[in-house]
């Protein structure tokens, strides 16, 4: 089984095969995920948004096989996960001409087309071998969608999609993103189909995904758990003054 890699520091592409030996141990592990095995612990945690549930982000690219297969177990998560979590995906560019890839998934989300295209592109290219190499394809490709040309081609060349590019880039660094697909969970934890490959083994595609998911549950649950303490001491001193206030109506009486 091999899954997209990159260098870090020059985010260059690399195709490494992972081969373990399974063990009841490891299948134990994904029970009760060890970091270190199952999932990863940033060192520096990176802000989420306060939004009081856990954010989940997968980063992806278009022209990953993996990315592709992984796609509509991850889509069942997430509506499995509902109210629980805050998904978002940061499309990534390992090489130069792959950014007109993170271009055209921003330049869909300005247009609020994203959502309802993200599987369509994906078969573009993995099924229809549509590989949309270039702008002008890629604009060729949005109007066969129904999606105005000339709205598109000024969304994709706008100076908030580039930006979007650019921080997708520096995120992917902030996170250490050694390959594709990746899931980073509440900006502390990352697990992904290779990283529990390394625990349970040289298992098919689809079982690698289940535990990838199943890490990813623990995960979520975890991180869920960690942000009640947080809750329940913002709500205290806003309890306090209503106690006073009470005592003092009490006295007066």
């Amino acid at each position: 089984m091999r899954f997209m890699k990159s260098a870090v520091a020059a985010l260059g592409l690399t195709i490494v095969a992972v081969t373990a030996s399974t063990s009841l141990t490891a299948q134990a592990s994904i029970a009760n995920p060890v970091s270190g095995t199952d999932f990863r612990t940033l060192d520096h945690a990176q802000p989420v948004e306060p939004s009081g549930k856990v954010e989940v982000i997968e980063f992806f690219m278009y022209t990953c096989p993996h990315c592709n297969a992984f796609d509509p177990a991850l889509s069942d998560w997430v509506k499995a996960q509902g109210a629980n979590i805050v998904f978002k995906r940061v499309p990534l560019a390992f090489h130069p001409e792959q950014e007109v890839h993170q271009k055209l998934y921003y330049a869909l989300e300005a247009l609020g087309k994203n959502e309802e295209l993200h599987k369509r592109i994906f078969h573009a290219i993995h099924v229809e071998h549509h590989m949309l190499r270039d702008e002008a394809e890629i604009a060729d490709f949005a109007a066969a969608q129904g999606i105005d040309r000339a709205k598109f081609v000024s969304a994709f060349e706008s100076f908030s999609v580039q930006t979007k590019v650019r921080q997708a880039q520096q995120l992917a660094q902030a996170y250490q993103v050694d390959g594709v697909p990746l899931l980073a969970i509440d900006g502390r934890y990352e697990t992904s189909p290779s990283v529990v490959q390394d625990s349970v083994g040289d298992k098919p595609e689809q079982e690698l995904f289940g535990a990838a998911l199943k890490v990813a549950d623990w995960l979520v649950a975890r991180a869920a758990k960690e942000h009640k303490p947080a809750a329940a001491a913002s709500v205290a001193p806003a309890a306090a003054p209503a106690a006073a206030k009470k005592a003092a109506s009490t006295t007066k009486k």
